[in-house]
């Protein structure tokens, strides 16, 4: 049934487009203008008219209509790091946390990043080099085949129709690392090579390490067997402007350019549309989670085609668009169905975001 279901989604979105060439992302070099930061401990954060952009107001009304009878909690449109659109809904506020889910995902690659850049692992090294043997199910010979970056590129080969649960017993061979992908909830063990590897829990690497440095809320909050990072708006819209900044807030250099770059183009040979837990559009093919068909023409035929985007469940959302100097996030229940990552949400969106700015 699961199957059925991914497979009209994605007939449902080739419908609505053609299929193009697969062509790599625009570098993300926010064009001919001064990205601004907010300050890391204040709240202030300044404001740009979206008339001054010469953005459509009318479109303006309709999409927020739209985000309300959406579920949507809240909205958040940067503009060269300014808020040109922030709302709150259906009774949130700008203080109001909320999960993250799977969008939270790219807040690992970024640690993993600031790791290797100082020395504290190596994401080419394989993954029993920091937790040691017997952490999968897998015959030894196959275990050794996995490596930090089949975590984050999600073709570890291991099973991912066992749950969530990443305990060895449910972490099981099906094909060598490589040479399968699979949306996987394995990656966490990512966290857990981090933590070994710097002495550090998990929660105060990341907080010493990128939170408190760009002024980011929240907390990672354990919920069944996942552990899901939970912050208000703004804050996801801060990771979201380090991405689009490559990696630098002010002038600092958090996460490097260099891994960056790697980080939002394909990572493997199997899903063109996936990099190291960033969802890449503008590829020529995709793949959805829970499915192993392989769906051609772009992910988001909509959004422009140099866009990644950081993609949770029940549509939580960071877009990332450097050609227009873009992060948009929005935060909320489900827009329709309940989905892992991807939904026709994420199309019909960006068809009212289209004509708002352009």
């Amino acid at each position: 049934m699961k199957a059925s279901l991914l497979l009209c989604f994605g007939l449902s979105l080739l419908l609505s487009c053609s299929s193009s060439d697969s062509e790599p992302n625009i570098p993300n070099t926010p064009e001919n203008s001064t990205v601004y930061f907010p300050p890391v401990n204040s709240n202030t954060w300044v404001t740009t008219d979206p008339t001054e952009l010469n953005w459509n107001e009318n479109e303006l009304s309709n999409l927020m209509t739209f985000l309300e009878e959406k579920n949507t909690k809240s909205f958040i449109m940067l503009y060269n790091g300014k808020i040109a659109v922030g709302w709150y809904m259906n009774g949130h506020s700008e203080s109001s946390p909320w999960y993250w889910a799977s969008a939270g995902k790219t807040l690992t690659t970024a640690l993993a990043a600031i790791a290797q850049d100082n020395g504290t692992i190596n994401i080419n090294n394989k993954v029993s080099d920091y937790l040691g043997t017997a952490w999968t199910s897998a015959p030894l010979e196959k275990e050794n085949l996995i490596t930090c970056k089949n975590l984050l590129s999600m073709d570890s080969g291991l099973d991912d129709s066992l749950g969530d649960d990443v305990s060895p017993e449910n972490l099981q061979y099906i094909a060598d690392a490589g040479t399968r992908w699979a949306y996987h909830n394995v990656y966490v063990k990512m966290q857990d090579v981090i933590s070994q590897a710097s002495g550090q829990t998990w929660p105060n690497y990341f907080n010493t390490n990128l939170r408190d440095v760009i002024g980011m809320s929240g907390n990672w909050i354990p919920l069944n067997d996942l552990s899901v990072y939970w912050s208000n708006t703004r804050s996801m819209a801060r990771f979201g402007l380090l991405i689009l900044a490559n990696g630098q807030w002010e002038e600092t250099q958090i996460i490097p350019e260099t891994f960056l770059n790697d980080a939002t183009n394909t990572s493997q040979d199997i899903n063109e549309a996936y990099g190291y837990l960033w969802w890449l559009n503008g590829k020529s093919s995709f793949h959805l989670p829970q499915s192993q068909f392989e769906f051609p023409g772009e992910l988001i035929p909509n959004a422009p085609n140099d866009m990644f985007a950081a993609l949770g469940k029940n549509d939580q959302k960071i877009y990332v668009v450097p050609s227009k100097n873009l992060v948009v996030i929005r935060m909320g229940e489900a827009a329709d169905d309940e989905n892992f990552a991807l939904s026709t949400f994420d199309n019909d969106l960006w068809e009212r975001i289209n004509a708002v700015i352009d």
